[in-house]
């Protein structure tokens, strides 16, 4: 069974979209983001995994994104990735499928990154089955403003929080699961508070 991690920036709605697009710019955190889902155990590297919506949102210059195997989901047989690396998978299965096929770097980490529909089939995996379980998410939490225009949203049972059966971590625990330092606490970035949080489920 392959572990999959989620990571996602979601305000304390649960926003993590408007028009396509994210409503915040929030670089300090991008780099968080590309950092935690690029440093791998030597002699490997680490997966993304993410839906047609997703890639597309990503500026042109920044596809694929770089030092990872990047993987994008679509119903479409024949679309077109533009780009050379990434590889196309039609459903969530297929995608955890090649990963665990030969590739000329062994798989580390395999991270989910969007959008809300790859988040929400991803959690409903089972652990006994095929496909892989999510056990981690990295989260980033915004604090305020609290974005209420957000059209998109990481899915859940529990209002704003993330579910019943997940529990939250210390930070030290996210520190050293990512491994390298991380700001603790509240961070304030353009006007935008947020902080930086992992929480898990058992298998």
């Amino acid at each position: 069974m392959r572990r999959l991690t989620i990571i996602v920036a979601a305000s304390k709605a649960n926003g993590i979209g408007r028009h396509g697009s994210l409503p915040w710019r929030l670089p300090k955190e991008m780099k968080y983001f590309a950092r935690a889902t690029s440093e791998a155990a030597e002699g490997k590297q680490n997966a993304v995994v993410m839906g047609r919506k997703t890639w597309e949102s990503i500026p042109n210059k920044f596809r694929p994104l770089g030092k990872r195997l990047n993987v994008v989901i679509s119903r479409n047989a024949a679309y077109s990735l533009c780009a050379e690396g990434p590889r196309l998978a039609s459903d969530l299965t297929d995608a955890v499928k090649q990963l665990d096929d030969a590739t000329p770097v062994p798989i580390d980490k395999t991270f989910i990154i969007g959008g809300a529909t790859i988040y929400e089939q991803s959690i409903a995996l089972e652990p006994e089955g095929d496909t892989g379980f999510v056990d981690r998410i990295l989260l980033t939490r915004i604090v305020s403003p609290a974005f209420e225009d957000c059209d998109t949203f990481f899915p859940n049972s529990q209002g704003n929080e993330i579910g019943a059966e997940w529990k939250q971590t210390t930070h030290g625990e996210l520190e050293e699961w990512v491994g390298f330092e991380i700001p603790a606490g509240v961070q304030n970035e353009n006007g935008v508070e947020y902080e930086f949080q992992m929480w898990t489920r058992g298998v």
